[in-house]
């Protein structure tokens, strides 16, 4: 096998959950090779690297080895390298820690009790209410 259509390849290396995701990708831009944008049927050859833009960040992969069949997790680092750049992983681990929020994880939205407290406690009415001890 000397070459590999673009879509079967990524849906083959697990980027995109199907080949009609990988295909419309291809059709919006976020696949290029060299600064240019390729299309679903062009094909891959061994030593290609090319670019998969999701969301902010922009992953860079090298082919090792051609498949048309999906593989398990496990196995593709045998037939493709990730050479993304590590600012673009410093960006992913950035949007993650801004997506956390101030709540702990598994709380869910605050409730109607938790909002009236929320805004009585961000309220400047609070802060006069509050006896202080120092004021003697």
């Amino acid at each position: 096998m000397a070459e590999v259509r673009v879509d079967k390849y990524l849906w083959a290396m697990r980027i995109y959950k199907t080949r009609s995701i990988a295909a419309d990708a291809c059709k919006n831009g976020r696949i290029t090779m060299s600064g240019v944008q390729l299309k679903p049927s062009r094909t891959f050859k061994i030593g290609d690297i090319f670019s998969v833009r999701k969301g902010p960040i922009t992953y860079t992969y090298r082919i090792l080895q051609l498949t048309e069949n999906r593989l398990g997790a496990k196995l593709v680092p045998e037939y493709m390298q990730d050479c993304t750049d590590p600012k673009q992983l410093e960006l992913l681990e950035l949007a993650r820690m801004a997506g956390s929020g101030v709540r702990d994880r598994g709380l869910g939205r605050p409730t109607k009790k938790d909002r009236r407290e929320i805004e009585t406690f961000m309220s400047d009415s609070y802060l006069d209410e509050i006896e202080w001890d120092d004021e003697e």
